[in-house]
């Protein structure tokens, strides 16, 4: 057996429930591994984190701690160790460990490999130098820091991220929880998607999937919080917020506490919309940097990505066409979907029935079913898992 295929048999063997079941999972991991030589030695990763040494831990993660390190090439990377007794943690672990193995994207967090050693499992990602967007967004003494500029072109990078998962990689993945804490920023502030461990492949037949919901209150798309219908669609609803969020510097999760005057931010941007008040929006740190005519168009753009209904919700390609560019005449978009909202749904093809999905108790979703899926399901437990990809400040 080659080196690949023991390092596969090892990586898998506590993930494996049911053989038939896990079967074509593990062939396809298998095959990645083969393919993509992204082995690292235990002892690497032991000289490069100083032995896992205290100091250089940078947090604790939905499965378990993760460290700063630094290769022989010079190059930081991440660690993220699998804790043994957690169970949701190796889902998520395989999860991120298949999805990512193939995907590199400028806007994608790199997963750099992997290292089994005995009941030892690692993943190793680049070390992204600055904090995760929520950090500076919605603090009030660091949100200055990000001029329109910033704010521009990060919303272009994850839209290009969300591209290349939709349509270029090698096959379809809705992220499913794209939100603040999932943006890191690089040195250079380039945003990178992270954190896949409740990431989908898609089935490139089917317009809709149904599954139990997971993701984060104040991101998930209506149909998919109150009949489990997911697809891109999903992920391209919570790019809209997190659009309105840059622009307004605003969680949508707890604006209602602050607004009497609207239920949501998305209520909130649409109503200023329609009144053509819709810079009245935007974050004040923005006032000397803006430039006010691409501020509306992000704001409509939003509002477009955020309507109720799926299928009036723009596809990435166009997404990324309209930022790019002065757009001569948008449509108007129809009102946000909040869950609870109605709207016109198409028909459901033959044999998909919904399932619903309850609250947790950190204001996400989990997920339990994975019958529409052949990768293990997840639940979202923890959002330290991606901040601890970067440093955190003392």
């Amino acid at each position: 057996m080659t080196k690949p295929n023991n390092f596969l048999q090892n990586l898998m063997k506590p993930f494996k429930l049911n053989s038939s079941k896990e079967g074509p999972e593990e062939d396809d991991l298998e095959k990645i591994a083969e393919q993509e030589q992204k082995q690292f030695s235990f002892e690497t990763l032991l000289s490069a984190t100083k032995d896992f040494h205290p100091t250089h831990k940078l947090g604790e993660g939905g499965f378990g701690p993760v460290y700063k390190g630094k290769l022989d090439d010079g190059r930081a990377i991440a660690v993220k160790k699998l804790s043994p007794s957690s169970n949701q943690g190796k889902k998520e672990f395989m999860n991120e460990a298949k999805l990512l193995a193939r995907v590199q994207h400028r806007n994608i967090v790199n997963l750099l490999g992997y290292c089994t050693h005995g009941v030892e499992k690692l993943l190793v990602y680049e070390y992204v130098a600055n904090e995760s967007l929520d950090k500076l967004l919605f603090k009030s003494d660091k949100r200055g820091q990000l001029d329109w500029k910033k704010r521009y072109n990060i919303i272009i990078g994850i839209a290009r991220g969300l591209l290349y998962l939709h349509q270029d990689s090698h096959s379809c993945i809705i992220h499913r929880d794209i939100k603040a804490s999932n943006i890191l920023l690089d040195d250079k502030w380039v945003p990178k998607i992270a954190d896949f461990g409740m990431a989908r492949l898609f089935p490139e037949d089917q317009t809709h999937v149904n599954t139990r919901v997971a993701g984060t209150n104040g991101y998930m798309a209506p149909e998919y919080v109150m009949h489990g219908h997911l697809s891109v669609k999903a992920d391209v609803f919570s790019f809209g917020v997190l659009v309105l969020e840059l622009i307004s510097g605003q969680r949508n999760s707890t604006f209602s506490q602050q607004h009497v005057e609207a239920q949501s931010l998305l209520d909130w941007a649409y109503k200023h919309h329609k009144k053509d008040r819709s810079l009245e929006i935007m974050d004040p740190e923005l006032a000397s940097s803006a430039v006010t005519e691409e501020v509306k168009t992000f704001i409509h753009i939003g509002l477009l990505c955020t309507q109720g209904d799926p299928q009036s919700r723009p596809h990435m390609p166009r997404i990324v066409v309209l930022l790019s560019r002065k757009p001569s005449n948008l449509e108007e978009p129809g009102r946000p979907g909040v869950p609870g909202s109605r709207y016109r749904r198409s028909r459901r093809p033959g044999g998909m029935s919904s399932t619903a999905g309850t609250f947790g108790t950190a204001g996400t979703f989990g997920e339990s079913d994975s019958r529409t899926f052949n990768s293990s399901s997840s639940t979202n437990t923890a959002t330290a898992s991606t901040s601890a990809l970067r440093e955190t400040p003392p």
